[in-house]
């Protein structure tokens, strides 16, 4: 099929001047009347407010900066690589319950994704000088991470998810004074420890743990509470290996994990894709899941009910936590004061992936 050529040109946005011609008054009295601003009657404001509807104008995000109007946007940055989301459904959720929160103040989300933090920064920075949000949700904590600071000295208000802390680093940072940025985070050391205590109650003293993104803080924070775990429990090997949470990663760590001179005989993974690629490699190499090796995912989502065998997995409401991540960034934009708040424990789910350890362990004997 041949492509239509066409000489027109192609539509533009519609201006205040285009508004006012077609109502047939001044530019000027069409900007009294869509800013609901005194200097026009009443029938003119619903005459041009009629014109603009039917026209399609909406104000731009430089008009409200310039004249200091919301932006009636939040906006969000992903510094990760594309393929890291995959299939995995806790950002998916974590997004879906920030946009339920925001719909019934007629906010958008604006989401983008960049190579890394300081890219991210330099997008806050440019996002704050054309004023084309009014706040931001920030994801994915790092350790020595430099965009609290950043956010605090462009005064842009916004909310992290996720703790700032990392175990063991002195240097970790706090979120600076008089900042508009408020704090909800998860007990990354509780969840660990759920887990630990599940698999060492079934008999697991060789655990290995698929983990999520080096440098991250909650990965920082789920490796430090397993050695402490270990540390407490006396176990014989708790080994940590670091992936950038794709399936691809997950499955060349737990080969890895597998060909250990000790393998474990339990995987905990940082997300249900590693995990799901993890129960694949058991498979290639003739292990069965639970009886030569249990598995437990961090999230829980459709594919660990749907797989077989059914994966263990921590269950929390992904939605719910964004939805008040959201909640908490009108309430500053409000003029409510910065908060910190801890979400729930999650909870453990057993299921068929995770059971009693071979008695000499898969990798000996």
């Amino acid at each position: 099929m041949s492509e239509i050529e066409s000489d027109a040109p192609p539509p533009r946005r519609p201006t205040m001047k285009d508004v006012a011609r077609e109502a047939g008054v001044s530019t000027s009295a069409v900007s009294f009347a869509l800013n609901n601003r005194p200097g026009v009657s009443d029938s003119t404001r619903r005459r041009v407010i009629r014109v603009a509807d039917r026209l399609g104008w909406r104000p731009s995000s430089a008009a409200r900066a310039l004249s200091g109007e919301s932006a009636g946007a939040i906006g969000m940055v992903l510094a990760r690589p594309a393929d890291s989301l995959g299939g995995e459904s806790f950002f998916l959720q974590l997004v879906s319950g920030i946009q339920a929160s925001l719909a019934p103040r007629d906010q958008a989300l604006v989401f983008q994704m960049v190579d890394d933090v300081q890219a991210e920064c330099e997008l806050y920075r440019r996002w704050w000088a054309e004023g084309r949000v009014d706040g931001v949700i920030v994801v994915d904590p790092r350790v020595s991470d430099p965009r609290p600071e950043t956010l605090a000295v462009l005064g842009l208000p916004a909310v992290i998810i996720g703790g700032m802390e990392a175990p063991g680093n002195p240097d970790a940072p706090q979120l600076p004074r008089q900042a508009r940025l408020s704090n909800i985070w998860a007990d990354d050391s509780g969840a660990m420890d759920l887990i630990v205590r599940h698999l060492y109650g079934l008999g697991h003293r060789r655990i290995g743990h698929i983990a999520g993104t080096p440098g991250y803080a909650h990965t920082a924070r789920r490796i430090a509470s397993l050695r402490a775990a270990a540390r407490r429990l006396g176990l014989e090997h708790a080994v940590s290996v670091t992936t950038d949470f794709t399936d691809r990663q997950g499955a060349k760590a737990a080969r890895r994990l597998f060909s250990a001179p000790v393998p474990p005989t339990a995987l905990i993974c940082d997300n249900e894709v590693m995990a799901v690629a993890a129960v694949s490699v058991a498979a290639e190499r003739g292990l069965l899941i639970p009886r030569d090796v249990s598995v437990v995912s961090w999230e829980d989502s459709v594919i660990c009910h749907t797989l077989h065998p059914q994966l263990t997995a921590l269950v929390r409401k992904a939605d719910e936590f964004g939805g008040r991540a959201a909640s908490e960034l009108l309430a500053l934009l409000d003029g409510d004061a910065p908060r910190q708040l801890q979400d729930p424990l999650p909870r453990l789910q057993p299921r068929e992936s995770t059971g009693a350890p071979p008695a000499q362990g898969f990798g000996s004997g």
